[in-house]
């Protein structure tokens, strides 16, 4: 077992245990009581966010919807304890991103369209959100029906979205379009790790604890550009698991990446590479605001600032490593667009729960 990894370990080894074992740090515990903050949270962004109908709706993105933004209005409806908001917005998963063959979601939703599912491929962070989500909701209420629907979503996860590749479990990002003859592209944001120990807890399977142990690895070799970041993106190849930065995407650390020092520190492994490469870029005097991407082959610095959502999660990750974020003089935001405030949400989640 990794070091600091009991995380996932006790949740694997003591997931069929009646008693489920002894708390688990950083992954999400059944019940738990929620803050103030999160709660207030919730209500803003169910308010900005979340159509009657029970659709999240990306306001950065033509107002589409995703299973990624299903999955985290889920979680964060049952970490809120807000069983309405929480059966609206599964009610509206299930109407529309149903697949006919086996429990996972659909990723895209567009509206206005005769066809408003047109690509049924699938998003593996919505189906992790939505498969955790639905398992605390079903020990939260209780409710038996999310239990059963939370706990066939993970165990089809492991079934149809494990790979094996130069000596390692990976994580595929979808079901389709990431697997080439001598290559496998990952999405490093998509390793949640807490989320991977709740789905262990329900669906004990020592595949949980490789593709962890495997996916902390994995982050500590991808570190790109002047500061040692994770990307966005990385293809790992199959003969050797070398890695390198898709053509097909930025090289960037950007949007999905900043999500992976979130999840580790959430997870308490706040002094590996990705974190602690994540705090010096946030940190380096050199930037007059607040960056929200860099580009990993140039060191580029993207040209306007990072909203609210993005200076949250990394002042949370500075915060957990003993450092005080920078005072810089950032641009005023007139709102928190959709994923600037789900970066905030998902930041209050990590906080230490109460049981």
């Amino acid at each position: 077992m990794l070091g600091g990894w009991g995380v996932l370990g006790a949740a694997t080894a003591h997931a069929a245990s009646p008693l489920g074992g002894q708390p688990l740090g950083g992954v999400p515990q059944a019940g738990a009581a929620p803050s103030a903050a999160l709660v207030a949270g919730w209500a803003q962004f169910r308010q900005d966010f979340l159509r009657p109908e029970g659709r999240v709706v990306d306001t950065g993105n033509q107002n589409v919807s995703h299973s990624e933004g299903q999955g985290w209005a889920l979680f964060c409806a049952e970490r809120a304890g807000d069983r309405a908001g929480f059966e609206l917005i599964w009610a509206w998963t299930r109407r529309w991103l149903t697949r006919p063959q086996d429990r996972l979601a659909a990723w895209r939703y567009i509206p206005d369209r005769g066809d408003a599912v047109p690509d049924r491929n699938n998003a593996t962070d919505g189906d992790l959100f939505i498969g955790a989500a639905l398992l605390l909701a079903g020990r939260r209420w209780p409710e038996a029906g999310f239990t059963e629907a939370g706990a066939a979503i993970a165990r089809d996860i492991l079934r149809l979205l494990l790979r094996q590749v130069a000596g390692s479990t990976l994580l595929l990002p979808a079901l389709h379009g990431f697997e080439a003859a001598d290559s496998v592209t990952v999405n490093p944001s998509y390793y949640a790790f807490p989320i991977l120990g709740v789905l262990a807890r329900a669906v004990p399977d020592p595949a949980w604890l490789a593709l962890a142990g495997d996916g902390l690895r994995l982050l500590r070799r991808a570190r790109f550009g002047r500061w040692g970041l994770p990307p966005d993106w990385l293809t790992v190849a199959r003969a050797d698991g070398a890695l390198s930065l898709p053509a097909r995407w930025p090289p960037r650390f950007s949007y999905d990446a900043v999500r992976v020092p979130l999840y580790l520190c959430w997870a308490g492994l706040a002094d590996e590479p990705g974190a602690l490469a994540a705090a010096r870029f946030w940190s380096d005097p050199a930037h007059r605001q607040w960056p929200a991407w860099v580009d990993l082959t140039t060191n580029r610095i993207g040209p306007y600032a990072a909203a609210p959502g993005l200076r949250g999660l990394g002042g949370y990750v500075m915060e957990q490593l003993g450092e005080r974020p920078p005072a810089r003089q950032n641009p005023p935001f007139a709102r928190d667009d959709y994923y600037s405030s789900v970066l905030k949400l998902l930041t209050l989640a990590a906080l230490p729960e109460k049981a």
